[in-house]
């Protein structure tokens, strides 16, 4: 697999964006991984050696206030903020690649940002993958507004490594990665999470572009029923999925993290040859 980078930094709506780019000399189509809340678009190298491999062009953006891009860390005031950062990115790829489909990539918080990106600019996009997206109905951010209103504080409850995947090694290294927030999540982003899954839920379908939802059945991050509501209404019903008995969050992370690559680089075959 291809594994090797480069990195631009271009200007994002709050400040420096940070972004990879597994490149590809002659790509058949590109891809923009959108990653999941207090990581960094650095973890899914894996992912990008598999798409390059396939003839994926990959760009990943850190979003504002994670990884190496500016901002108070993990603070997201407004998601269309984030959204205007992809499209940002999304024209890099334009540019460098011009005629070739693209492809979007959403994991976690990142699916949340993908599905509302895919309702303003789908027209641009080939296809969706949304990974165990945070869209439908998620209680976390309530429940700890809540909590906050009650007693004047968030609680200060970490994502915890071993709910991410079954191998243990992924929690090792996300437990020692210092790109990684480890500490708890902040009012503004919380009060944006709430207003954005709302924001998706009333913003209508994605129309005919094809979706694919890869979701773990032993995901206690987000939920898969709450995730399946979103993606009905998302995808109008018509959208393809593959759930993973026994995989936690990250189904790119997990002990068959080979079935999840397979089923995206097919998923964009079928696309593809249509």
């Amino acid at each position: 697999m291809r594994t090797d980078h480069r990195e631009h930094v271009l200007t994002g709506t709050r400040g420096a964006l940070a972004v990879r780019e597994w490149p590809h000399p002659r790509p058949r189509y590109t891809v923009l991984v959108v990653h999941g809340y207090g990581e960094h678009s650095g973890r899914y190298a894996d992912l990008a050696g598999v798409l390059t491999g396939h003839g994926a062009a990959v760009f990943g953006p850190d979003h504002m206030g994670h990884g190496r891009s500016a901002g108070e860390r993990v603070v997201i005031e407004d998601f269309e903020d984030v959204v205007g950062d992809v499209h940002t990115v999304a024209r890099l790829a334009r540019c460098a690649h011009p005629d070739v489909p693209m492809v979007m990539i959403g994991h976690s918080m990142g699916g949340l940002v993908a599905a509302r990106y895919a309702q303003r600019y789908g027209a641009g996009l080939a296809a969706l993958v949304l990974s165990g997206p945070v869209i439908g109905t998620w209680e976390t951010p309530a429940r700890l507004l809540a909590h906050d209103a009650a007693h004047g504080e968030i609680p200060d409850i970490p994502v915890s490594p071993a709910a991410l995947s079954r191998d243990p090694a992924v929690a090792a290294g996300y437990a020692a990665d210092p790109l990684v927030w480890h500490g708890p999540m902040k009012r503004p982003t919380l009060r944006a999470f709430v207003r954005t899954l709302e924001d998706v839920a009333e913003g209508g379908d994605v129309g005919p572009l094809p979706l694919l939802w890869l979701h773990g059945d032993d995901d206690r991050l987000v939920p898969l029923a709450g995730s399946r509501t979103g993606v009905r209404r998302l995808s109008g019903g018509t959208a393809a999925e593959r759930i993973f008995p026994g995989a936690r969050h990250e189904v790119f992370h997990e002990t068959n993290r080979a079935e999840a690559f397979a089923e995206v680089t097919a998923f964009v075959d079928r696309v593809l040859a249509d």
